[in-house]
């Protein structure tokens, strides 16, 4: 005979919800690690792996991702690791960590304190938690699934501006051409009509940002999902809208749109 075990629905949210709260637990924990590694050497010379037109990598990239995924996989040891530094873990498991380690890793390396780790989490393409620190100024973004988000334990939630001329955009370039073109047009309108433009070299930082009001849209022609996948679940849980396009020859580059969900942003695009 076989017995089959029914749990009650608020019985198995609970379970989930306790589920959630230790893995966010294990993800705060791990970009705490990692910023405590990059403030340490924030002032350190940098050791450069590799040097492009646009963009850097060095290697404390690969360390800070080396000790996120030691700490995530050591609670989680049958998860996957999707990071800018590679992959670990069982690439099967519907369980899926996404991280940037370092970004803003320009920023890093000439000494502008304006970058941050990213770590999300999605359980079969959705996603159920994400953490954003900036370790120069020990702030912390928190977020899971169906809850409130968090800046260093207070709720947070998008601006109520919602005229164009009474806000802050964030614009961001990419690194190949017809992307920083597009970037720089969308600069320029924006200019004409916004309060004020930034580019500001941290796009998980920006999301962040909208996030608790303190800037009102972001926009990018190819971003990268390691970059954008904490910031796209604290932005739309505080009610803003994030819409992504993959690029044709990546799924896991995108053009993004991300708002307070008030402002037209349309009208720069």
């Amino acid at each position: 005979m076989i017995l089959t075990l029914q749990i009650e629905p608020r019985i198995l949210l609970s379970i989930l919800h306790s589920e959630l709260v230790t893995e966010l637990e294990t993800a705060v924990h791990a970009a705490k690690e990692a910023g405590k590694l990059l403030h340490a050497n924030f002032h350190q010379p940098k050791h450069v792996d590799e040097a492009l037109h646009h963009d850097l990598k060095l290697a404390l990239d690969k360390e800070s991702q080396d000790l996120i995924t030691g700490i995530i996989l050591d609670k989680h040891p049958t998860h996957a690791i999707y990071g800018e530094e590679g992959l670990a873990g069982d690439q099967s498991s519907n369980h899926q960590w996404i991280v940037d380690p370092i970004d803003g890793t320009v920023n890093f390396f000439y000494s502008i304190p304006h970058f941050c780790i990213s770590i999300a989490k999605r359980v079969n393409e959705e996603l159920v938690l994400g953490v954003i620190y900036d370790p120069m100024v020990d702030e912390l973004w928190t977020v899971e699934k169906g809850g409130q988000p968090m800046l260093n334990g207070n709720p947070v939630s998008v601006s109520s501006r919602e005229k164009l001329e009474e806000s802050i955009l964030f614009v961001g370039c990419g690194k190949d051409e017809e992307a920083l073109t597009t970037g720089l047009t969308r600069f320029k309108k924006g200019s004409l009509r916004a309060r004020k433009m930034r580019m500001m070299g941290s796009a998980a930082l920006g999301m962040a940002y909208i996030a608790c009001g303190r800037l009102d849209a972001y926009v990018e022609a190819r971003i990268s999902l390691w970059d954008i996948a904490a910031g796209q679940l604290m932005i739309e849980a505080t009610g803003g809208k994030v819409d992504l396009k993959p690029h044709a020859n990546n799924p896991d580059v995108y053009s993004i749109v991300a708002t307070n969900g008030k402002i037209p942003i349309e009208e720069i695009l």
